[in-house]
């Protein structure tokens, strides 16, 4: 109580008697003021202030500082008009400096690099000669930051099934003071009134751990839920908070619904196709399956079931069975299947079939089939008929051949099936004829069509063709095919001669050997040149134009070299320049190469005798 509290205590009292008033004595105290308390983190500096009041001077006054805890009070510092002085011996001793003389009624004392055995009571007390003594009290509070926290979580699965709540994992914060405080959520929710396991270490620091196991009932939903860890601490001034890394579960219970599909292929099914069935259930784990198609079993135990090159037989219910392990019931799905088929073609007639000149036939084409079909007939890759029915009609050599009819189901793409007809037609033979020339090779080639298939044998007119054997011979889909090569040296009638049950055809080749024959007419000289070749006439044409030209230039240069008595000289035979005439006579002698007889021709046409005396000069035939 303040001196001023304590006189207007007195002052309100009733008077007694005059005598009461006349002797009233009045007197001082010291007053002190301290802070509560003072927070500070461990290893920062704490300041403690201490304010009095007195009417006394600062000489008259001793100052003493002391600190409780579990001993009684314990001085540190003294300080009086002649001297100040630190306690030694103490937990403080060269850490604790006392600022100010006092003079102004405040005093300060600091705490360097606290510790946590810092937090004890402080008290100042001022004493006074006359006004007695009078002390404050200040509570050091000393904290410190713990480490992040950390969260497990229970790596197995956890049933819903359990009658007991399940941990579902741990949590923990070390190195903190004071103790810090773990409390657990659930999708930002609080749990309270769940079963928290809570285990606290003071470390050989001082400083607390708390570790915290959240244990709890669970349920299907906590599937999908997520658990962290909220951790407040207490700091100079407040609190603060931090959360761990937030946490999901394996949540097991038992499936309750199941479902069945056909996986691939998507659409129709056609036989030989590759099936997929896939079977879910909405348990967890996921559950084992049993298959069964039409109520018998199938292999394996599994989420999916294959089924290769499926047939029409694979068509029917299938059904996926699970148990349920809480109730033990069975819980199926299922799914219906089926395959849809195309049978292979039958055409009738079967295989082949012969026909006669001028006849008619029909054919059919048709294929089983679960979906509506088309048919198609065909004959080398053209379409001949887009109904299941072929009709041919006068048949002749042209009708032969191969009929292929398609059989397709538009509803599924490939889906389609194909049969073949092999139709011969009766007749005597026809022989066609194709010439082809290589270099001096002539290949004669001959295509005879008829049934049965007609034989073929090669002659010719002088015999060559007779041992040769054919460059080649097939069986075609209408007769045969046969080529012989000729090496051609004169003109030459070959034939081709085909032949069968039903009569005989042959067909020729005229080979003619062409040649080509020039001669230059030059005064004095013959120039003779032959040339023989298989050729096509505008090759020929080409031929004689340049040789034309050439022949003109070089009869030029031998006459102009004649005038000048250059060539055809020979001793002992009269000189053309000195025989006597009123024109030149100059002569060309013509040969051919399968005569000897030769004609002298003058310049104006004038036959002369062969035995005039005349030089021939021989050039290399052009």
């Amino acid at each position: 109580m303040s001196f001023e509290h304590f006189r207007d205590v007195i002052l309100s009292l009733p008077l007694l008697d005059f005598n009461i008033c006349c002797c009233f004595v009045s007197w001082a105290t010291v007053e002190v003021g301290m802070e509560d308390r003072v927070e500070v983190f461990r290893g920062d500096t704490a300041q403690i202030a201490c304010m009095f009041t007195s009417s006394e001077g600062i000489g008259a006054l001793t100052i003493e500082w002391f600190y409780v805890s579990f001993r009684p009070r314990q001085k540190i510092y003294k300080q009086d008009s002649t001297m100040k002085s630190v306690e030694r011996g103490t937990q403080f001793t060269g850490r604790i400096s006392v600022n100010g003389t006092g003079s102004t009624g405040e005093l300060v004392l600091t705490i360097t690099d606290v510790l946590l055995e810092d937090e004890v009571e402080f008290i100042c007390q001022i004493n006074s000669l006359t006004e007695g003594d009078g002390e404050g009290h200040t509570q050091l509070r000393v904290f410190e930051t713990p480490e992040l926290p950390s969260i497990e979580r229970v790596h197995t699965g956890i049933s819903v099934s359990n009658d007991n709540p399940s941990k579902i994992g741990s949590c923990e914060v070390k190195n903190g003071y004071p103790k810090p405080n773990i409390t657990w959520y659930r999708d930002n929710t609080p749990l309270y009134n769940v079963s928290v396991l809570h285990l606290v270490t003071m470390e050989s620091s001082g400083l607390y751990s708390v570790r915290s196991d959240l244990n709890l009932k669970v349920m299907k939903s906590d599937k999908d839920a997520s658990f962290y860890c909220e951790v407040s601490y207490f700091v100079p001034g407040g609190t603060r908070m931090t959360e761990t890394n937030r946490i999901n579960i394996t949540v097991h219970y038992t499936s309750t619904v199941v479902s069945m599909w056909v996986e691939s292929p998507k659409g129709e099914i056609k036989e030989g196709d590759m099936v997929e069935l896939q079977c879910q259930g909405d348990g967890n784990p996921k559950p084992v399956f049993t298959f069964r198609h039409n109520d018998i079993e199938l292999d394996p135990d599994t989420t999916t079931l294959v089924l290769e090159n499926v047939t029409r037989s694979d068509s029917g219910l299938y059904e996926c069975v699970t148990m349920n392990f809480d109730t033990y019931e069975e819980i199926t799905g299922n799914t219906s299947l089926f395959v849809n088929y195309l049978d292979d073609a039958v055409v009738i007639p079967e295989g082949t079939a012969v026909l006669s000149e001028g006849e008619e036939m029909t054919a059919t084409c048709n294929a089983l089939s679960s979906l509506t079909t088309q048919t198609t007939w065909f004959k080398n890759g053209e379409q001949v008929s887009n109904e299941h029915v072929l009709t041919l009609k006068d048949a002749g050599f042209d009708t032969a051949g191969t009929y292929v009819c398609v059989v397709k189901a538009p509803e599924i793409e490939g889906m389609e099936t194909t049969g073949t007809l092999r139709v011969f037609v009766q007749g005597e033979p026809q022989s066609t004829d194709l010439e082809e020339t290589v270099e001096k090779m002539v290949n004669l080639s001959c295509h005879a069509r008829g049934f049965p298939v007609p034989s073929i044998t090669w002659t010719s007119s002088d015999g060559q063709v007779q041992h040769r054997e054919p460059v080649s011979q097939k069986t075609t889909e209408d007769g045969v095919h046969s080529v012989v090569s000729v090496k051609v040296t004169s003109d030459i009638n070959a034939f081709c001669n085909a032949s069968n049950d039903y009569g005989t055809d042959a067909v020729a080749f005229s080979i003619k050997a062409s040649g080509c024959f020039y001669a230059l007419p030059v005064p004095g000289c013959v120039f003779v040149s032959a040339c023989k070749s298989v050729c096509g006439s505008g090759v020929i044409v080409a031929v004689i134009i340049i040789c034309i030209l050439l022949l003109a230039i070089l009869g030029s240069v031998l006459y102009f070299l004649y005038k000048k008595g250059k060539i055809c000289g020979r001793s002992g035979k009269q000189d053309l320049t000195k025989e006597k005439s009123n024109k030149d006579n100059i002569v060309v002698e013509m040969k051919s190469d399968n005569t000897e007889e030769a004609v002298l021709l003058g310049v104006n046409g004038d036959k002369k005798p062969s035995n005039d005396q005349v030089d021939f000069c021989y050039l290399p035939p052009i």
